[in-house]
């Protein structure tokens, strides 16, 4: 075998054991959407309805499959301008539906603002390219696209909310810190729970991943959609590679106001990770609120106060920012 397949050899192999972690790590993000609905949740999940406004489904934003987008239109089409909030579905980047937000969206749209779900490229069998650096990059082409159909129907945009759940709330973030200076309008509010901000080895123990270089350069490829080796890890050279999908790293860039919420026993996504977004925002003297959950996971299942406190400062902030 000649030294250049060897080479090849070894450098599948780490990329082989992150597809594998990527899997069972963030094929279960869809938990971020709660298994037992507490009573106070009907407050903030509207069943969709001709009452509520006008819904344009599956309009495209580009050439893939998956690049459409759901417009969800407020009854009263009377004002000179509205709000938009997106919300991006959960489902670990490599499942989900725009359609599963939709009590969320209707939700939004009842309270007057216009609604958008965004479906991106999962990495699936189909898909192996797709990555979180690709998946932000789609939600970056869509933005201009929702608010040109919105704007078309009739509603001008003026100011816009970027949100989400999980893996959804990953990519919310990304748009919302890296990319947001450069929106067709101003991004003033950012919220969603549970979304990785940041991608350091030593974060990442709860796959091991602290301890082995190879998997977490395997695992950390995966989501850049960058060639990552174990040396890139060892002498802190990856920290650039994954800079494009670490959304705390782009706080400075556009610090708007943030409310979060994250659980301390959470098995997806590390929780070291949230204390790092937690003193970013801090450090750029960012108006936020953050929310840890001491007693919860991946689906903020068992802190049921704390879990209402944080949908009551959402709504209050989208008062404040956006109507």
């Amino acid at each position: 075998m000649s030294s250049n397949r060897k080479e090849k050899k070894v450098r599948a192999v780490p990329v082989g054991i992150g597809i594998l972690i990527f899997i069972l790590a963030f094929g279960v993000g869809v938990v971020s959407k709660f298994a037992i609905q507490p009573s106070w949740a009907k407050e903030y999940s509207v069943k969709w309805s001709d009452e509520v406004g006008t819904l344009k489904s599956d309009l495209p934003y580009g050439d893939g499959e998956a690049n459409k987008f759901d417009l969800y239109l407020p009854k009263d089409d009377s004002k000179d301008s509205y709000g938009l909030v997106v919300y991006l579905h959960a489902g670990g980047f490599t499942s989900g539906d725009k359609v599963g937000d939709r009590d969320m969206l209707a939700w939004l749209c009842s309270k007057g603002y216009v609604a958008a779900g965004i479906n991106y490229t999962l990495r699936t069998d189909d898909h192996p390219e797709a990555s979180v650096l690709s998946q932000s990059n789609e939600i970056k082409a869509a933005i201009p696209i929702v608010i040109e159909a919105a704007e078309k129907a009739g509603y001008h945009i003026d100011k816009m909310t970027m949100a989400g759940g999980s893996a959804g709330h990953c990519l919310a973030m990304i748009y919302t810190y890296r990319d947001g200076a450069e929106a067709p309008v101003p991004v003033v509010f950012t919220f969603g729970a549970v979304g990785p901000s940041c991608f350091y080895q030593e974060d990442w123990g709860i796959y091991g991943l602290d301890q082995n270089d190879e998997a977490c350069a395997g695992m950390f490829s995966v989501m850049a959609g960058e060639e990552i080796t174990e040396q890139d890890i060892r002498d802190g050279s990856y920290h650039e590679k994954v800079k494009p999908i670490s959304a705390m790293e782009w706080i400075s860039s556009n610090p708007v106001p943030s409310v979060i919420a994250y659980g301390k026993c959470d098995k997806v996504q590390p929780y070291l990770g949230s204390l790092r977004l937690k003193a970013a925002l801090e450090e750029n003297n960012v108006d936020f609120r953050y929310y840890e959950l001491p007693h919860s996971g991946h689906g903020l299942q068992n802190d049921n106060a704390i879990q209402r406190e944080w949908m009551e400062t959402v709504e209050e902030y989208l008062d404040k920012e956006l109507s």
